[in-house]
């Protein structure tokens, strides 16, 4: 019986959690590129547009920042960012450098 209450107290703490994260947004990342110019991910902006959470982790991306190495080559391969950002996805295709690298 205790097995049993613990494991519902678990779940619990687990929704909650899961929910104030979905709730909150999560921030944003900045990727840095000297090169080409930083680009800042908004999770504000992307959950503002109706996206949930799971929509992008685990899949294309870790939930632990900074596991994730990035190229303009995978972009284009529809991976990472370009899951949703390449011909045929979701939101803009990315023909512009200057709409997401900011100098």
């Amino acid at each position: 019986m205790k097995k049993v209450l613990l494991s519902v107290v678990a779940l619990a703490a687990l929704a909650f959690g899961a929910t104030a994260i979905a709730q909150s947004g999560g921030g944003d990342i900045v990727f840095t590129n000297a090169a080409m110019g930083n680009t800042t991910f908004s999770h504000d902006f992307h959950t503002g547009k109706g996206l949930a959470c799971t929509d992008c982790h685990t899949d294309p991306f870790a939930m632990a920042k900074g596991t994730a190495k990035i190229t303009m080559a995978d972009i284009n391969a529809g991976k990472f960012c370009g899951k949703c950002h390449t011909a045929g996805g979701k939101a803009f295709v990315p023909t512009d450098c200057t709409r997401c690298h900011k100098k």
